[in-house]
């Protein structure tokens, strides 16, 4: 990376897990001997290609290099695949994943879209089963162990009766009671989308940190009852990639993916035996979460707070998966126990190519820093995130201090110069350009107008510059950048301004995952019911927008201040004049 000017969260700053080609799942845990051990699904090929397997790896700096490469199941072996870790209370490891352990090369699915109803990719059904080490993962089992699975409905309606499991994991091991419950998630049967009916399970086993007899340990298939975790079937039929946390009442939080729009969510009260009816994910003011069809993670720090990662956008296919988000969360008490709130979120990670999909994290915390493993399915990464970004999360539920270095501007004043937003890199014979990472803020109270109004201008005779204008009519704010070769725009949603009330902007350019993001009253616009994306990706080679020398403010607009560098969403939160605690 020597001479490139590349933001922490741009996604090629991490540093490359090694893998054969196709990697999934990047999961961590922390051995005794003061490790990480990380396990990975990978193979030469594609997901889902003949050849893949689970092989693990050990680090000892954090993820800056890797040793220790370890087959858990060979790669001549039948289909192994999405692999979690266990350790006990006595440092033994257990690895749980898929196995195709009959060795089918096909399996019955719907036609169209597999022709002759016939699928060929084997990585998601067959055998759940683990290996454990007993040497901090430097060596495995040779044998490996099956977790009988009570069939649910889903089971037995599915094109085997049951004699055949068609199910797969993404989720972590959760720790409750004493005991472990593995995530599985069910299918009924393969078609469109791959999986066209599916719902949560948990694999619970009470004394897998007592009994060191792996023949011995007795597992439990929960919720109680015919069906698994997983919201009506009129709003999905695609409940999926459950994440489970444990809240400190002993009260489990889960979460899932659906094709709705959204995640939801439910709660178990009673360990996992039966879970509250699954709703939409929600902010701590009520606002419905938005998330595609993209995995999603719950973890908790060691602090005792909460992370979420999720997609923020209302997509309902496995598309646009980058940037990824972090909301924080923290617990509050209710009468029926423990529930989560969930602050607006932040952009954590992403990648200059749009359609790049980033997923599958995990989070590690090693000596008060947080790390966040993913893979874009053939590049796996370890990254160091920003502790104050994470930090800032959780101090959206305090009252804090808002950015005070800010510049004041009045109509008529001098304008600061904005850097370009890019520049040339002189590391190449080209010159080619990268990224300035130049980012900036303006934040203002607005009172809105009945009629359109500039709120503020810098554009010049050649419409170079930028603005942000109300436009009565759709009561929205139109912010708009030009730099003589290109122009882009970006409106806030709909519905978050009303006329005569006066309300507080920030608008905040991301110049390095290249984003415009409206904060309105401490609410980040997502979009709403109008649109898929609250956020906009403007072009990234966008040079220069600075126009006039002064800048114009409009009469309906006061406190014009501009940051010139990131101002997060949490910033933007804070600074919100008339903000309550969430």
């Amino acid at each position: 990376m020597s001479g490139k000017n590349i933001d922490s969260r741009n996604i090629k700053s991490g540093k490359i897990i090694p893998v054969e080609n196709y990697s999934d799942q990047p999961y961590v845990v922390k051995t005794d001997d003061g490790g990480w051990l990380l396990v990975v699904t990978t193979g030469a090929g594609t997901e889902g290609a003949t050849g893949q397997h689970v092989i693990s790896m050990k680090s000892f700096d954090k993820g800056e290099t890797w040793c220790n490469i370890t087959d858990v199941e060979k790669i001549e072996n039948p289909e192994s695949s999405y692999a979690v870790l266990y350790k006990t209370s006595f440092g033994r490891v257990y690895c749980f994943y898929n196995y195709n352990a009959d060795n089918l090369r096909e399996v019955i699915a719907d036609d169209p879209p597999f022709k002759g109803g016939k699928c060929t990719r084997v990585d998601t059904q067959g055998h759940f089963v683990f290996k454990y080490s007993d040497d901090h993962g430097k060596s495995w089992s040779e044998k490996w162990y099956e977790i009988p699975q009570r069939l649910f409905d889903v089971d037995r309606n599915n094109p085997y009766g049951g004699k055949i499991l068609y199910f797969w994991n993404v989720g972590k091991p959760l720790e409750i009671n004493g005991g472990v419950c593995v995530p599985i998630y069910k299918i009924k049967k393969f078609g469109d989308g791959f999986m066209t009916n599916s719902e949560g399970a948990l694999l619970q086993c009470s004394t897998i940190n007592d009994e060191k007899d792996p023949e011995k340990l007795v597992w439990k298939t929960l919720p109680d009852g015919d069906f698994g975790i997983k919201a009506d079937d009129s709003i999905s039929k695609i409940s999926e990639e459950h994440s489970f946390v444990r809240l400190s009442d002993n009260s489990i939080f889960c979460v899932f993916r659906t094709i709705s729009g959204s995640s939801y969510c439910c709660y178990s009260r009673d360990g996992g035996h039966s879970f509250t009816k699954p709703e939409p994910m929600r902010y701590a003011n009520g606002r419905k979460m938005k998330h595609p069809r993209a995995a999603n993670f719950i973890w908790k720090c060691e602090n005792g707070n909460y992370l979420y990662w999720f997609h923020n956008h209302g997509g309902t296919w496995y598309d646009d998966r980058n940037p990824a988000w972090l909301s924080g969360a923290l617990e509050y008490p209710t009468a029926d126990g423990m529930c989560l709130k969930f602050s607006q979120p932040e952009p954590v990670l992403y990648d200059d190519d749009v359609v790049i999909r980033m997923s599958y994290p995990d989070l590690v915390e090693e000596d008060g820093a947080y790390y966040i493993t993913e893979t874009q399915k053939n590049l796996a990464r370890v990254h160091l995130i920003d502790k104050t970004l994470i930090e800032g999360l959780w101090k959206q539920f305090e009252k804090t201090d808002a950015p005070k270095e800010g510049i004041s501007l009045q109509n008529g004043s001098d304008m600061p110069k904005i850097k370009p937003l890019i520049e040339r890199d002189h590391t190449y014979p080209d010159e080619r350009s990268k990224s300035a990472l130049t980012s900036f803020c303006f934040e203002f109270d607005v009172t809105p107008k009945e009629i359109d109004a500039e709120l503020f201008s810098t554009l010049n005779e050649q419409d170079n510059g930028l603005c942000a204008v109300w436009n009565a009519k759709l009561e929205l704010i139109t912010f708009y950048m030009n730099d003589g070769r290109r122009a882009v725009l970006w409106d806030c949603d709909k519905n978050m301004l009303e006329i005569r009330k006066t309300h507080h902007v920030s608008i905040i350019v991301d110049g390095g995952a290249n984003l415009i993001e409206f904060v309105i009253d401490g609410v980040l616009c997502d979009g709403g019911t109008q649109r898929q994306f609250g956020f906009g990706r403007f072009d990234k080679y966008l040079l220069d927008i600075n126009g006039k020398n002064q800048i114009s403010v409009g009469d309906s607009v006061k406190n014009l201040t501009l940051y010139q560098r990131l101002i997060t969403v949490s910033e933007a939160v804070e600074a919100n004049s008339e903000r309550t605690v969430l």
